[in-house]
């Protein structure tokens, strides 16, 4: 099911800021418009997928031209660039693009046993080791 949403773009310094609005202000951000834009959609379906998870309703989106951008700049203290800032739908099917995205995959690995026992009395949870290891190598590519 594709769901829809209304978000703001601001164009700022470096790139550009999404917000929605009616997601409590849920905000990501892109150095292009296309960066920007497909954040935007990575954003929309994270979040309705945990609210779906949590067994919390989606909130109604507002259409379109009821997002009054002015006011929503002045309430989050964004300076507008009205010229290049602008609102449009973000849509994503939640279901879809959660199979393909945020799907756990299962590894196999190996570690000396001694690592291993040092590790299960600390009780370290392996998986969330190997994640932070692996986001951290692959934010400083």
């Amino acid at each position: 099911m594709l769901s829809i949403y209304p978000a703001c773009f601001f164009k700022e310094e470096n790139g550009y800021s999404v917000i929605f609005p009616d997601l409590e202000n849920l905000a990501t951000c892109g150095e292009t418009i296309d960066e920007a834009m497909a954040m935007a959609i990575d954003c929309l379906a994270g979040r309705l997928h945990w609210l779906k998870q949590d067994g919390i309703p989606f909130p109604d989106p507002s259409p379109i031209n009821a997002i009054d951008l002015p006011l929503i700049s002045k309430e989050l203290e964004i300076v507008e660039n009205s010229e290049e800032s602008f609102v449009n739908l973000v849509s994503v099917d939640v279901e879809v693009y959660a199979k393909e995205h945020f799907k756990s995959v299962k590894k196999t690995l190996t570690i000396p046993a001694w690592l291993n026992t040092a590790a299960s009395e600390m009780n370290i949870n392996f998986s969330q080791v190997l994640q932070e290891a692996l986001l951290a190598k692959v934010q400083t590519r």
